[in-house]
């Protein structure tokens, strides 16, 4: 959750800040209003708590000195009332602010580079030059089906549509790829996780996708319970509402998951393969650390997504995500995307993200700085989507003949 007292002492410049987020000048009045509201709410119940206090000094000195104390009782009853009535004025006040809060996005970072949508993102270098094809490259569905390594219309079969069935050398080579990402991570000094693949509605609301993004998510009949829509739920509420010692931190966590998402509002987008499914596996990276390192930490999650990729032999580059683009949670991101030759373009394969004290603030993860405790940062990072590094290694390692060849550094695995 933003933070409300940085909001409200310096509201002019959050909202800017807010804004060039893409929040909505009319949600920012409605902000603003349930601040005053709060405001004034608090200054009537202090003023009624500082006339009860008078009368009951006085109530008490009146009886030391036998003095009528019928009409100045009815007066004590009636401030009585008073306080209970706008101390339930100050709590409504402040749940509709919590309420109205959970819904706004974190603050970008100031070196966030300005911009409406993912067209003013900013390039920061490329890895690796794409592949020079003496023939016309395939795109993945493809060479999927001549392979026989996914079988789409049987995945749609079993569920529906945006569902996919990886089989024999495609199922082998998704294990190949998770076993190889953890090796990775853990090498970076990340500590492996096997997580649950369905979490509570508080777990949702700690790492910022409920209750804003409620139709994005698969809910479970009956049951306070969510399909995870990736590994940062679990992984980052895995200290939801504990305090840490300085000394436990950074925490470093790796976990592979599948991931469900329902994809609300992606309506004929990527309806072809599996670059956009409603179930994709994903490794993930969660840190969780003290302010002042997040920064440092974030860098190397970064370059420890571009390195596997470099290993893989995929050309990529480093995309900082302007403010318009960025994620909900989200101070900054920097994207990596690989290079797609049956597309002839980049895609999104890993999005490192930084959200500062935000997540933490809703889930109440702190740490015990000498006599004082003080919220984490926590970062998350995809190393890597799994799906969408299959379809790169498709397309960028094909043959004429539509066979793929594996990447050496997984040929151990397969």
């Amino acid at each position: 959750m933003i933070d409300l007292k940085y909001l409200q002492n310096h509201f002019e410049e959050a909202s800017e800040r807010l804004l060039k987020k893409g929040v909505s000048r009319e949600i920012l009045e409605h902000l603003k209003e349930r601040f005053e509201e709060l405001k004034a709410a608090v200054r009537h119940y202090e003023e009624a708590r500082a006339e009860q206090n008078r009368l009951s000094k006085l109530f008490g000195q009146y009886k030391r000195e036998g003095k009528e104390i019928t009409e100045l009782q009815a007066q004590v009853g009636r401030i009585k009332r008073e306080v209970a009535s706008h101390q339930e004025e100050v709590r409504k006040a402040e749940e509709a602010l919590a309420a109205l809060a959970l819904g706004i996005p974190n603050l970008p970072d100031a070196s966030v580079p300005v911009g409406a949508d993912e067209e003013e993102n900013v390039e920061i270098r490329r890895v690796l030059e794409p592949r020079e094809f003496d023939f016309e490259p395939k795109e993945h569905w493809e060479l999927a089906e001549q392979n026989g390594w996914i079988d789409f219309e049987r995945g749609v079969k079993l569920a529906k549509s945006r569902f996919a069935l990886l089989k024999g050398q495609g199922a082998r080579l998704q294990t190949a790829l998770i076993n190889y990402f953890l090796e990775k991570n853990i090498s970076k000094g990340f500590e492996e996780y096997a997580v649950p693949y369905m979490v509570n509605s508080r777990m949702l609301e700690g790492t910022g996708q409920l209750p804003k993004f409620e139709e994005d998510l698969f809910k479970v009949c009956d049951e306070d319970l969510y399909l995870i829509p990736t590994a940062e739920v679990p992984l980052t509420n895995i200290y939801h509402d504990e305090i840490l010692s300085a000394e436990e931190l950074p925490k470093l966590m790796t976990a592979f998951s599948p991931c469900f998402r329902r994809e609300a509002g992606s309506a004929g987008r990527d309806t072809r393969g599996i670059i956009r499914q409603h179930q994709f596996a994903k490794v993930e990276m969660v840190a969780i650390t003290r302010p002042e390192e997040s920064e440092e930490i974030f860098e190397m999650m970064v370059e420890n997504a571009s390195e596997i990729l470099t290993e893989l032999g995929l050309p990529h580059r480093l995309v900082e995500l302007c403010t318009g683009d960025l994620g909900f949670s989200a101070a900054r991101t920097v994207d990596l995307e690989v290079w797609l030759p049956g597309q002839r373009k980049y895609r999104e394969i890993s999005s490192v993200s930084n959200t500062r004290d935000f997540q933490a603030r809703r889930a109440k993860i702190r740490f015990k700085d000498g006599k004082k405790n003080r919220l984490v940062h926590t970062l998350n990072g995809s190393a890597l989507a799994v799906g969408r590094t299959i379809v790169a290694i498709m397309e960028n390692y094909q043959k004429e003949d539509g066979s793929i060849e594996i990447p050496e550094v997984l040929q151990k695995y397969m």
